[in-house]
């Protein structure tokens, strides 16, 4: 791919931002990553303005990219439209927004890992296995390039406990909120990879083993020690 500079409103100018510009075979999810990359990493800040115009120059693309790229930015929570105004970058969630998140999660998330455990079955255990598994190496940096591969496997070992309890409900409103994309986009460090994984395992042991009450205290300490390392 090619670089290309990005220059927003809302910052000093300096020098450019490089960002890789989309593959034409890829273009729609290429320009949708490529600006969830300056989102996440704070290059357009917290309510910093998403210009159509300004990102398909840009990124040397048509404006029909980007306004397809901003419509799934806005559904995860990342980007929201004003009327008259267009498109801005959504503040960060705040220390109480990230309390009521990981009160939400407390209910749900302990109660759906002894599910999983009563209900597991072994296709489904071959995925949570698969999926802890997959994390061979932890990011060092602390870009979104660094840490997107795990924040994908966060999102998606959550998701897995959570099909594996068969609440569809619940799955749905866990898949509504995009935690993991909003909790590590306001902070992201080693140390904090490298414990989500540890515990991910202990949990998905439990789930395995036929231990609901193992299980539940296991995600139970996961969402604590989370919520601490956030805060």
């Amino acid at each position: 791919m090619v670089n290309a500079p990005v220059h927003h409103a809302g910052k000093p100018a300096g020098p450019a931002v490089l960002v890789p510009l989309p593959a034409r075979q890829t273009l729609t999810e290429d320009v949708y990553q490529a600006i969830k990359r300056l989102i996440m990493d704070h290059v357009i800040p917290p309510q910093g303005r998403l210009s159509i115009d300004q990102l398909a120059r840009d990124l040397r693309v048509s404006s029909t990219p980007i306004r397809e790229a901003l419509v799934r930015l806005e559904s995860e929570g990342l980007a929201r439209k004003e009327p008259l105004r267009g498109y801005s970058v959504t503040p960060i969630l705040t220390p109480a927004q990230v309390d009521d998140l990981f009160e939400f999660r407390g209910l749900i998330e302990p109660w759906a890992a002894a599910r999983a455990a009563q209900r597991r079955d072994e296709a489904g255990l071959d995925r949570l296995r698969a999926e802890v598994d997959s994390v061979s190496t932890l990011p060092a940096g602390e870009s979104y390039a660094d840490y997107q591969d795990l924040a994908g496997h966060d999102d998606r070992f959550h998701r897995q406990i959570a099909e594996l309890a068969g609440n569809h409900q619940l799955l749905r409103a866990f898949a509504r909120t995009h935690c993991h994309l909003h909790l590590f986009r306001r902070r992201y460090t080693a140390p904090l990879g490298s414990a989500t994984v540890a515990e991910h395992r202990d949990i998905a042991a439990a789930v395995a083993e036929g231990d609901p009450d193992g299980a539940y205290a296991a995600m139970e300490a996961h969402l604590e020690r989370a919520r601490q390392r956030l805060t």
